[in-house]
């Protein structure tokens, strides 16, 4: 049986397996899944992850859950490059640590962003108070200021001069309020020189093959049937609201 990856590319964490998996010409069937249709919770894929979110793996008989861990999994079973995640100890800690501290600061920020200023006005048709916009922001701006002054530094990548999983997880977050219409990098000059340098390891054509659905979101939010994500939308509204 090949390595089977369940995603939906609007999701960050999807995106960074799906570049990682692609930009180290690991095979594998493309489990297209979408989040907002609800196709997590159906009985199918209940047996690949009771966790019911993606990213998801299936190798044979072995199921894997959560992006780090399944990017971690990869790397050791199809011994990807050492940049990577280094050997290094010092090395290595960095990616750690920027590993341990964005789940809870520019994920949750950047994710806040992208559903305040797009999904939930445009698809809810709920209107967002000016405060909760404006104290959203700067969140947002608060994470990206340590992701520039703690975690880069001088440096060109988080962990030194070759691209690493910490810089994979970082850019596939900051382009999330990218897709809402907030452009993040504006102002920030070194934050737009290391994106640069992110998406030429990357390369171009790969970076805009895993984000065209999110960076097409404004355009598609209009076609979308709002229907679909009422039973979501109690659980949305409490998340950020």
């Amino acid at each position: 049986m090949a390595l089977e990856l369940y995603l939906d590319l609007f999701s960050q964490p999807c995106r960074s397996v799906y570049i990682f998996a692609k930009k180290n010409n690991i095979s594998f069937d493309f489990k297209k899944l979408s989040l907002l249709d609800g196709q997590q919770y159906g009985e199918d894929f209940g047996k690949i992850s009771l966790i019911r979110k993606v990213p998801a793996l299936r190798d044979g008989d072995f199921c894997l859950a959560e992006s780090i861990a399944i990017m971690l999994y990869l790397a050791e079973k199809f011994k990807t490059p050492d940049f990577w995640y280094p050997a290094d100890l010092q090395q290595r800690a960095r990616v750690n640590e920027y590993l341990s501290w964005q789940h809870t600061a520019i994920r949750m920020h950047g994710s806040k962003i992208f559903w305040l200023r797009l999904m939930i006005p445009k698809v809810m048709g709920v209107e967002i108070p000016e405060d909760k916009m404006n104290a959203a922001l700067d969140d947002l701006n608060s994470s990206l200021k340590l992701v520039e002054e703690k975690f880069l530094q001088d440096r060109p990548f988080i962990a030194g001069d070759q691209i690493s999983l910490a810089d994979l997880v970082a850019i596939v977050e900051i382009m999330q309020p990218v897709g809402a219409g907030v452009d993040v990098f504006e102002g920030r000059p070194k934050l737009s020189a290391w994106r640069d340098r992110v998406q030429e390891a990357i390369g171009k054509e790969l970076f805009d093959e895993a984000h065209q659905y999110i960076l097409g979101a404004q355009e598609s939010v209009k076609s979308m049937d709002s229907s679909k994500m009422q039973v979501f939308k109690p659980k949305i509204l409490r998340l950020f609201m």
